[in-house]
Parts: C-alpha cells; structure tokens; sequence
C-alpha cells in the first residue's frame, strides 16, 4: 500500500513550503519524505538556510566558545539548555557536524559526558549512567555524522552490554563485568531506579533507537542482543497501548499518547514506532495498531497538533500548544511512510 494513501497530500506540500521561518523543517521534508539526497540543489540550499535563519542560527549565536552551551562539564544540566539538550534537539533539526560549530559541540560532549568506562552519564560517573541518556545522546551523535568516532562506538557498546550483560570492553582494551547500580541503571534488560528497579520502557525505547542509527555491519554481538531484547520488551505488549511496567501509577502515563517536538527523555507511542521501524520492522502486524493510532490524529488537511511543548525551557520555542504542528506532522509522515515501504 503507498503511504500516501494514509495521508493527506496537502500536508506534505505544507511542510514543503518555503519562507515560513523554519528552513529546517522543509529540508528535512525534502530529505526524509520527498526523498532527495545531498545531490540535490533544493535540499542543500534548504540546509544552508537552516544555518543561517530560524532555530539552528538562534541556538548557534548562544554557544560558548569551548563548545558547549550555559555550563561547562558533563552537560546534564541545566535542563533543558545545557550541551545534552541543546546538541539531541540540533539532531533533530537535522544538522551535520560538518558545521564548525556543531563538530566542536560533538568533541565537547564526547570528552565531557562520558564515564571512566566509556558510557554516557549525568554526572560523568558510572552511577551517572541511565538508558533514555545513553539511548539519546547515542542516537544525536549519529544523526549528527559522528558514527566513525571510536569514543562514540564505545559509548554505543557499553550501553549495548549494560542491556545485555555481557563483559564490555574498555578504550583501553581491558575487559570486565559490567556494574549496576542503586541509582541509574541498577541491572541487565532496562531495570531503572527511576522505575522503582523495573524495565524501563522509555530506556527501551530510547536505546532501540540510537542501535537502529548503527549500520548493520557495525553492529557487535551485544549490539545485536541488546537489539533483540529491545524488540522482545518493547512488543511484549501492544505499543498502542504503552502497557509497560509502571509501578508508580494505576496505568500507563498520559505522555505516551501525547505527540509533540523535540523529544527528549520522555517519549511517546510515536517514538516507539520510529525505533522499531528503524530496526526494520516495517509492514510488521504487530504495530498496525500504533500506525492507526497515529494517523487517527490527523486533522482534515493532514495536519498533527502540538500536544506537549517545552517552550520557555529551552534556548529557543517550537510552535504553539493545540495547534497544527510541522515538526508532529513531518515526524508522523515518516513513520506512516517508513511502515508502508516495501
């Protein structure tokens, strides 16, 4: 089935329009939906437009020279304009670190937030280490072009082996059992303090989608165990439904159904989709649910509202509440896009 057929065409010819003050939203309309590639004239020029007007110029003039952004240091803080924030919400404006400024933001924070085994964390720490972090930052920096970066590719298999338990090899060569903690991570297959020592399914989500952003030939043994437990946990109930373990409340949170732009610790049913989907499981029954439950929130011109915002927290706003949103709209037309491929 083509996947326009679940959508309406005027909603792409919306985000393709030009002079609307978020050059970003069109290029990556181009790139994702359209299908153009770095060959193609109107998709570079959309890119460089990018730089210079709307979000990514505003977040730009706000860098400190060193490279981060309001703070120094592992750069968890302060939400949600420090380095961690700021360089996810660059990635999903669709920039590349081949912009000076964007490189220099990608050393920083692969010098700054790791820990001394290799993974990402608050605080630098082992006890620092939580899987929607790990799961983010992983996900950012290849989207950003830094997938050849050794310190990347550590960070990626520790987080990997902390889902699966398996020795992790350090920057060094030393190889050791890894540890979980009261705090943070606190045992194999998503088990996260923040949920009360139960799976995560956040986490899940968050680290299916940085491994599906890791060619296939470049996936180790963890890798491709830890994708296997991602599939397993997050399908063991229906994704329409968000049923995971949730010990602190009679069911599943409200932010599940809530579709909105940037996407940072919290995810959604949406997400779900784009981390299975990017593991290749496109046209699979077991997310029809999901995928009508997305499309069932298209208005009449095909069109998907802002339904959780973080405006006013971070370096610069996206949009209004309860409106028609660009950013949910091209995020829904690539999973309805990507679930109907053949």
């Amino acid at each position: 089935m083509e996947w326009m057929d679940q959508v309406k065409p005027e909603a792409l010819d919306w985000l393709l329009e030009k002079n609307d003050g978020e050059p970003a939203i069109r290029y990556l309309a181009l790139r994702d939906l359209v299908g153009q590639t770095g060959q193609d004239a109107e998709m570079r020029e959309a890119y460089n437009a990018a730089l210079q007007t709307g979000a990514v110029a505003q977040i730009l003039t706000q860098q400190a020279p060193e490279g981060f952004w309001v703070k120094p240091g592992p750069g968890y803080y302060p939400k949600y304009t420090s380095i961690v924030w700021t360089l996810s919400l660059l990635a999903q404006l669709g920039m590349k670190a081949d912009v000076g400024p964007i490189r220099k933001a990608s050393e920083y924070l692969l010098e700054h937030a790791r820990g001394s085994y290799g993974g990402f964390s608050m605080s630098a720490t082992p006890g620092g280490a939580i899987h929607c972090l790990q799961g983010n930052l992983c996900a950012a920096l290849c989207d950003l072009g830094m997938g050849d970066d050794a310190r990347l590719q550590k960070a990626a298999e520790w987080m990997a082996c902390s889902v699966t338990n398996d020795p992790y090899t350090d920057m060094e060569g030393t190889s050791a059992p890894i540890r979980y903690y009261r705090i943070g991570i606190s045992g194999p297959g998503f088990l996260c303090s923040a949920n009360d020592h139960q799976p995560c399914a956040w986490g899940a989500v968050k680290v299916a989608l940085a491994l599906s952003k890791i060619p296939q030939a470049s996936r180790s043994p963890a890798m491709k165990k830890a994708i296997n437990a991602c599939v397993d946990f997050l399908l063991s109930v229906d994704p329409a439904t968000a049923d995971y373990p949730h010990p602190y409340a009679p069911k599943a949170s409200t932010s599940w159904f809530k579709f909105g732009f940037p996407v940072f610790y919290i995810t959604d049913v949406l997400q779900i989709l784009e981390a299975l989907l990017g593991l290749g499981l496109n046209g699979d029954t077991r997310l029809k649910n999901a995928v009508d439950f997305v499309c069932s929130k298209q208005d009449a011109q095909g069109r998907w509202p802002m339904e959780y915002s973080y405006n006013g927290k971070m370096l610069v706003d996206f949009e209004e509440k309860k409106t028609p949103s660009k950013w949910v709209t091209l995020r829904a037309l690539r999973v309805i896009k990507r679930y109907y491929a053949s």
